[in-house]
């Protein structure tokens, strides 16, 4: 069911922040995701195969490293909606 992978895919704080990243920069390599969220690359690379799965983020393979991207763009409404929810979140407390 498609409404199950979305909440598959933003039940994991690390999956969240992985398409927050993407959302952001359009492309990041698995070394770069990793940097950024403090985590391990193998980490980052388990997290990025379960969205790749889930036919959430593709790739680019520029060997030695894979840059992935958001494959659905409606993801980055999401976000924009998101960012606004947890701003106001913020501002209530």
């Amino acid at each position: 069911m498609p409404d199950e992978k979305l909440a598959r895919a933003i039940r994991s704080k690390i999956r969240r922040d992985i398409l927050h990243i993407l959302y952001q920069k359009e492309k990041a390599s698995v070394h770069e995701i990793a940097k950024k969220l403090s985590i391990t690359e193998s980490s980052a690379s388990k997290h990025l195969k379960l969205l790749y799965d889930l036919g959430f983020v593709s790739f680019e393979d520029h060997p030695p490293e894979k840059f992935y991207f958001l494959k659905i763009k409606e993801i980055r409404e999401l976000f924009k909606v998101y960012d606004k929810v947890v701003e106001r979140l913020k501002q209530a407390n």
